[in-house]
């Protein structure tokens, strides 16, 4: 089963819901969990109720289409704090904050990076490492998530205080 049939099954039924697609992750081999993270567009906080709309919404089609063999659960759940950044837009949204990058093949000699997101030059993300600055294709990139720093946390509390007055 390919990752992107389902991605492709998946997201228009969280879209039309009004959410948006982070992640989805088949966990597990004998009786496995699809993982499906959601976001809101405007940046605030994901529900329970968000989840389970969500959920009952994806468990009619998956019911129909069966795309995957056996018994499996599903979860969905926001993406969190150190959120997968899966899309260019994610690394767009996050510049500025530290994260953290596997890659498929070799860029600079190495496949890991962890800096701050300094810039989204057409379809390569560039990094500032204590080391020096680099620039990584998406197209190469297998993983990618940010890194709870103080600078993080303190926006997200911010966010999180202004939203309560």
């Amino acid at each position: 089963m390919q990752k992107h049939y389902l991605q492709d099954l998946i997201e228009p039924v969280v879209e039309k819901e009004g959410f948006e697609l982070v992640r989805v992750l088949t966990i597990g081999q004998a009786n496995p969990t699809l993982q499906v993270m959601i976001d809101k567009l405007d940046g605030t906080d994901i529900t329970v109720d968000d989840c389970a709309k969500v959920s009952q919404a994806l468990s009619a089609l998956l019911d129909e289409k069966d795309p995957i063999e056996n018994r499996y659960s599903l979860e969905v759940s926001s993406p969190g704090l150190d959120r997968p950044l899966t899309k260019p837009q994610h690394f767009e949204r996050w510049k500025g904050f530290e994260a953290k990058i596997e890659t498929a093949e070799k860029v600079e000699n190495r496949k890991r990076f962890k800096g701050k997101i300094s810039d989204v030059a057409g379809d390569n993300i560039v990094i500032t490492a204590e080391e020096g600055q680099y620039t990584i294709p998406f197209a190469l990139i297998n993983k990618a998530k940010l890194v709870v720093t103080d600078e993080l946390w303190e926006q997200y509390m911010a966010a999180h205080q202004a939203a309560e007055f």
